[in-house]
């Protein structure tokens, strides 16, 4: 069956660093995009960043260009979040979703699968 585990959460302070990993089973990940959205308490989930089949192609949300970056291990079915100079508004929980033939990266409701979510929490 299709599993999508999130790890890679915590707490860190303001301008740390974190990376999140998501690992994929039971499809071929090779040929899904892959996104990360986040969701704080009381808001809607909103999109992160995603990155195609291929790798080669990757989006990002204006509030997180240039200091998150998401990337792609096709070979480990593994796609990573890794966030700088983190700040307090980050604070949420992530999940990871996979689609095969997505039309609207930025629509969560676009995502087949989605992962069960890590917190990740910043203080400033």
């Amino acid at each position: 069956q299709v599993q999508l585990v999130e790890s890679g959460g915590g707490l860190v302070q303001a301008g740390g660093s974190l990376r999140l990993s998501c690992a994929a089973s039971g499809f071929t990940f090779s040929t899904y995009t892959m996104g990360w959205f986040r969701q704080a308490p009381g808001k809607e989930r909103e999109f992160v960043a995603a990155i195609k089949w291929t790798g080669s192609s990757t989006y990002n949300a204006d509030s997180v260009r240039g200091r998150f970056t998401i990337s792609r291990d096709n070979a480990k079915n593994t796609v990573y979040l890794q966030m700088s100079n983190l700040k307090p508004e980050d604070t949420a929980v992530y999940y990871c979703g996979a689609d095969r033939n997505i039309v609207r990266l930025t629509a969560p409701g676009e995502y087949d699968y989605w992962g069960q979510g890590t917190q990740v929490t910043v203080s400033s």
